[in-house]
């Protein structure tokens, strides 16, 4: 009576034990099912990305030498797996000095391997495959980190794990492309979207040149609205940074500065538009922050006020080609420098710094509209390479 009651009238034990059996068997193997099915998609994702890094290395042979030898091949995979260990900061105090020492050391490790594989390569072309190599060093990296949890996954049985990576998949993939893209881009010494306050200076220099300063990083000197301004970039049209922080003190120190103006590519936010600009105050400068402290030092030293200019961008296109949404912000950003020396007094110095990977961009107005020539003929090809996938 009771079990008639429980089961339902007309109920069957049999199927009733049936589904009894199948509920515990589900849920005893759904989450082994489920840990399967997560673990068959980042699988193949891991391989993709495994398959990014590797097509980066091809590349970057290629780049180094039409025919390239053993030697090069097994350089470039030796220093894709190049590491920095951070300093210690547990005691704060001179951090920023250690941390500066290692990036030097860095540098001179890249220079090192390029002298070494590609020695009758110029000079030009020798920075440009050290940032294709940095990009590709990031890129295989992030392959590597892919793999070791899906091994660790593996191991454990952790469904929790395989959810947290797959939850993550979308961004590693979107950041996986771009660094594959950006690697193919540096090599060749072709305009990326970090090299905009660079050539938001190039152009804004209309003299023949620029003398260098301090290392890797060049200076021009114009009348802008009269003021007498510093321009200042990192050497192109080659990929570098430079030290822009030592070239800024050094300037400070030699001559008294009214106000410090630094032009920069920022991450955007997502909806906000791509060619943006935005101004603020304080060093719009990217990195480890060791080049920022330097202008941070000086200023406050002296009590100068610092303004920022960005132009907005997410980090993805920061490291792809150069669009041309970025270089129509020329005009919003001589508006914005325009407001910020008008704080100052006729006659007085500025600084105006234009930030970032110059990689494509030279050092004169006229190279900086060669820039801009390649990023419309990459913008014309990218159109027509979509029209075809569309029709």
């Amino acid at each position: 009576m009771y079990l008639n009651q429980l089961i339902g009238q007309g109920g069957d034990i049999v199927s009733w034990l049936v589904w009894i059996i199948f509920f515990m068997v589900f849920f005893m193997f759904y989450p082994r099912l489920m840990l399967s099915q997560i673990m068959w998609k980042l699988e193949g994702s891991a391989r993709n990305l495994e398959n990014l890094s590797l097509k980066s290395k091809r590349m970057l042979y290629t780049e180094i030498s039409k025919k390239p030898s053993k030697f090069v091949k097994d350089s470039v995979d030796r220093f894709f797996e190049f590491f920095i260990i951070h300093p210690i900061s547990l005691d704060p105090y001179g951090v920023v000095k250690k941390l500066d020492h290692l990036i030097k050391n860095e540098r001179e490790r890249f220079e090192y391997f390029t002298d070494e594989v590609a020695p009758n390569l110029d000079e030009e072309r020798k920075a440009n495959i050290q940032m294709g190599m940095a990009a590709g060093i990031e890129l295989n990296l992030l392959a590597k980190i892919v793999r070791h949890y899906i091994e660790m996954i593996k191991k454990t049985k952790s469904y929790q794990i395989a959810m947290i990576i797959q939850m993550q998949l979308p961004i590693i993939e979107r950041i996986a492309k771009a660094l594959f893209v950006g690697t193919k881009t540096l090599a060749r010494g072709e305009p990326i979207g970090d090299a905009t306050g660079a050539w938001m200076i190039a152009r804004l220099n209309d003299g023949k040149g620029m003398k260098e300063i301090e290392e890797d990083i060049v200076m021009a000197e114009k009348s802008v609205e009269g003021r007498h301004a510093f321009l200042l970039k990192a050497r192109g049209p080659g990929g570098r940074i430079g030290y822009p922080g030592k070239a800024v003190e050094k300037l400070i120190k030699k001559h008294k500065i009214a106000r410090v103006i630094t032009i920069d590519a920022a991450a955007k936010l997502e909806g906000e538009k791509t060619g943006s600009v935005a101004e603020g105050v304080g060093v719009a400068m990217g990195g480890p922050g060791v080049e920022r402290s330097y202008i941070e030092d000086a200023v406050v030293k002296r009590k100068i006020p610092i303004d920022s200019i960005v132009v907005k961008m997410s980090a993805e296109e920061a490291i792809q080609p150069l669009r041309i949404s970025m270089t129509n912000a020329y005009q919003n950003v001589m508006e914005a420098i325009s407001r910020s020396i008008s704080r100052t007094k006729k006659n007085d110095n500025v600084i105006i710094v234009g930030v970032g990977n110059t990689s494509g961009v030279g050092n004169n107005k006229k190279q900086a509209e060669e820039a801009l020539k390649w990023v419309k003929n990459y913008e014309k090809k990218r159109t027509q390479s979509k029209k075809k996938k569309q029709g």
